[in-house]
Order: C-alpha cells, then sequence, then structure tokens
C-alpha cells in the first residue's frame, strides 16, 4: 500500500511549530510560511540546533560587532549564504540589503517564490 498523496494544495504548517485556537496544528499562508523560515534562519546561531549544527546565520554573534559598513557587508553575506543554502529550494534570494543606523541594523530581503514565482520581500530590525 502506498502513503496517500500529498495535497498540493493545503496550507503550509506555521514555522516555528503552533498549536492553532482549535487544538490543531497551526497552518499559515505560504508567504506567512516563507517569512517565518527565513526569519528563523536569520535569528537562528548556528550550534543552537542539536540535529543541525551548522543551521542557522550567525548574524546574532554580530550584535557586538562595531556598527558600520564592514558590519552590513558581513551581514549581507552571512544572510545570502544562509539562505541559499537553508531555504534555496523555496526561495530564490533576489537581494539583500542591509541599513546600519546608529545601534540598529536593518535586514531587508528581497525574494522570489520558486512554487508561484511571486516576488515578495520582508525586513527585520534589530538593535545592535
Amino acid at each position: 500500500m502506498s502513503p496517500p498523496a500529498l495535497n498540493p494544495d493545503a496550507l503550509p504548517i506555521a514555522s516555528p511549530y503552533a498549536i492553532d485556537g482549535r487544538g490543531r496544528t497551526a497552518e499559515v499562508a505560504t508567504e506567512a510560511h516563507l517569512q517565518q523560515l527565513i526569519e528563523m534562519v536569520l535569528f537562528t546561531n548556528p550550534g543552537e540546533r542539536v540535529m543541525r549544527p551548522t543551521f542557522g546565520s550567525g548574524v546574532l554573534g554580530l550584535v557586538f560587532a562595531p556598527n558600520g559598513p564592514d558590519l552590513a557587508a558581513t551581514t549581507k553575506i552571512l544572510v545570502s549564504s544562509a539562505l541559499q543554502t537553508w531555504v534555496g529550494d523555496l526561495i530564490d534570494v533576489q537581494s539583500v540589503d542591509v541599513q546600519t543606523d546608529d545601534s540598529t541594523l536593518t535586514i531587508a530581503v528581497n525574494y522570489l517564490d520558486r512554487r508561484s514565482g511571486d516576488a515578495a520581500s520582508v525586513v527585520f530590525g534589530r538593535s545592535v
């Protein structure tokens, strides 16, 4: 007996995993799912995941680095390579823009959803 076929119209499971108000596995829209995955990759430090010790980008490790153009360039490289490694099968990263302003680091990721071909962007900001 073969396993049941996957429903291509089913909504993705929320990442990180969550339970909804009905007590079931939470589902989210595809765009929100991709944004959650991107956020998870960006703000997980390598070594945090037991079974995936290389998962993450290491961006949080730059908190104590001096803010400026060097930090922005390093962040751009870290983010681009981590996203390509961990979610490259789901998205095509078009650009990563990093802005530094006083004590805030802002990361904007522009990408294409590989399944639908839709362009999207997500912006994250953190104080450094």
